[in-house]
């Protein structure tokens, strides 16, 4: 029998950690494991159809997310969790929920994030939310369904202790996808 496992993708939002996820679910799928792949941008429409990214919804929504996640690993899947988690206390509340848990920090400044960000298309996230969200700090105007974005309005809490840590701003999505991996083929 497998036996279940969680693996966070956590890092701001435009550093690549889907990307990386969705690589690594791939690849772990193509070995034959039962992975289940948990975006927050999925589960927060469902969590809050017409979310509005305060604190407390986001607080309320890692909650779900992490019983969501520790559910699946007890049925034996091997759960990519693929979200910002900027609190360390969301992460770590998933770590004390599943047995066995690793977080795997995509690094990357905010300043490549804003890059990448910028040009992402319209999707489940509000496209520029960098740019809108600085532009709403210069003038005070409020942007419609604009909530509180992570790296310009709070902060990201990084884990010194991750189990993982890849480079997004130096590596590729495959470099960092086989990182991981190599991290995993020890860990799994």
């Amino acid at each position: 029998m497998t036996t279940g496992a969680g693996i966070w993708f956590t890092g701001l939002p435009g550093s690549g950690k889907s990307s990386v996820a969705r690589a690594v679910a791939k690849a772990l799928e193509a070995a034959g494991r039962p992975v289940t792949l948990l975006s927050m941008d999925a589960r927060r429409k469902v969590y809050f159809p017409v979310p509005a990214y305060t604190e407390d919804e986001r607080e309320s929504a890692y909650l779900m997310f992490a019983g969501d996640a520790a559910g699946l690993v007890r049925e034996g899947r091997v759960v990519i969790m693929d979200a910002t988690g900027n609190r360390k206390r969301w992460r770590d509340r998933a770590r004390a929920l599943i047995p066995r848990f690793a977080e795997v920090f995509v690094s990357c400044p905010v300043s490549v994030a804003m890059a990448r960000e910028a040009s992402r298309p319209e999707g489940l996230v509000m496209a520029g939310l960098y740019a809108k969200a600085l532009a709403r700090k210069a003038t005070g105007e409020e942007v419609p369904g604009l909530g509180e974005v992570v790296g310009v309005d709070v902060p990201f809490e990084a884990d010194p202790a991750a189990e993982c840590v890849v480079d997004a701003a130096t590596l590729s999505v495959n470099q960092a996808r086989d990182e991981v991996l190599r991290f995993l083929d020890g860990w799994l």
